[in-house]
């Protein structure tokens, strides 16, 4: 009994004193001591959940690159082979008709140094690549239209400022993957192959950043950041920087869908001209190493020169500092 007796004193003691624990309320500054620490833990959650997110697309893009140059069987032929001599309806080539000509096109996609590369291209005395010619939407409607356009190029009867006339070694233009490319890859393939046209496959391997660039340029072609001109390419440091104030929003939920879409895009294209003389060119690449540009030229068949471009980057640095915050947050379905 009396052993009976001390253990319920024990028992009720110990109930009541959990009981004024419990009871006992915080101050307000440790409540918001306590909301804080919970919101900070929320926030590191969503980065670390960001950051496992873009290691994986990291992960996915660089093992398809990886499949894709397996794809790449650049040819060892010499270059005589591929050399043309036009003879051109709207003027006369004089003391260079007897000088050949090499046909080429840059398969590429928006936002992936495309247009830097080209204007490095036409800063050599004898190349005239003559731009993104099939954004008009006529020139493509069909492969006939294609194909009509693609002969007045090669003929050198395509004339626009970067056009060096009569002495041109190297004639070409630039094509991005979605301007008619894949839905006559099989006309276009078999043209290129007559006509023995070099194919510069140039992509990007940072896909995400390419994106970060198409919501920008897509956003400024209504917002005109600059003066109300919109420009997708810049020549100074202050141009850059106003158009790089806009971070787009990064919609977390269909970003590895978008990704592999582009991914499979650049695997069509290299599978559609896989037989056609190539070469495979990523932008990094280049941006790291200027030496890169003598193996393009020395696949032209050109007296190398060094060359040079008055574009700047916009998108310079780490890349969250372009990316809106929000679009960092994993939305859940």
């Amino acid at each position: 009994m009396c052993h009976y007796w001390h253990s319920s004193n024990v028992n009720s003691f110990l109930i009541l004193g959990l009981q004024d624990i419990l009871v006992v309320k915080p101050p307000k500054k440790s409540r918001m001591l306590l909301r804080t620490a919970v919101l900070m833990f929320s926030m590191a959650c969503s980065i670390f959940i960001f950051s496992v997110c873009l290691k994986q697309i990291s992960t996915h893009a660089r093992t398809k690159f990886l499949e894709l140059n397996i794809i790449e069987k650049p040819s060892q032929s010499t270059v005589i082979p591929y050399l043309h001599y036009p003879e051109p309806v709207s003027f006369r080539r004089n003391e260079c008709a007897r000088n050949p000509v090499l046909f080429f096109a840059i398969l590429s996609n928006q936002r992936s140094g495309s247009g830097w590369f080209e204007t490095l291209l036409n800063s050599h005395s004898n190349v005239s690549s003559n731009g993104e010619i099939f954004s008009v939407i006529g020139r493509r409607k069909n492969a006939s239209s294609i194909l009509h356009t693609l002969d007045k190029v090669y003929n050198l009867d395509w004339l626009n400022s970067a056009s060096k006339n009569e002495c041109s070694a190297a004639v070409g233009l630039k094509w991005m993957l979605n301007q008619g490319l894949l839905e006559h890859h099989k006309e276009i393939a078999e043209y290129f192959d007559r006509k023995r046209v070099s194919i510069i496959f140039l992509f990007r391997r940072n896909l995400l950043r390419r994106m970060v660039s198409l919501l920008a340029n897509s956003y400024d072609r209504y917002a005109k950041l600059l003066n109300g001109t919109h420009k997708s390419h810049v020549h100074s440091a202050e141009e850059a920087d106003i158009l790089s104030k806009y971070k787009p929003t990064i919609n977390s939920t269909s970003l590895l869908d978008d990704l592999k879409d582009m991914e499979m895009r650049s695997a069509k294209v290299l599978e559609y001209f896989n037989s056609t003389r190539h070469i495979i060119l990523y932008y990094e690449d280049l941006v790291r190493n200027p030496n890169k540009l003598k193996d393009v030229q020395q696949f032209l068949g050109l007296p190398q020169m060094e060359l040079t471009s008055r574009q700047v980057k916009i998108h310079r640095g780490p890349l969250s500092d372009h990316i809106h915050r929000t679009g960092m947050m994993l939305t859940r379905r």
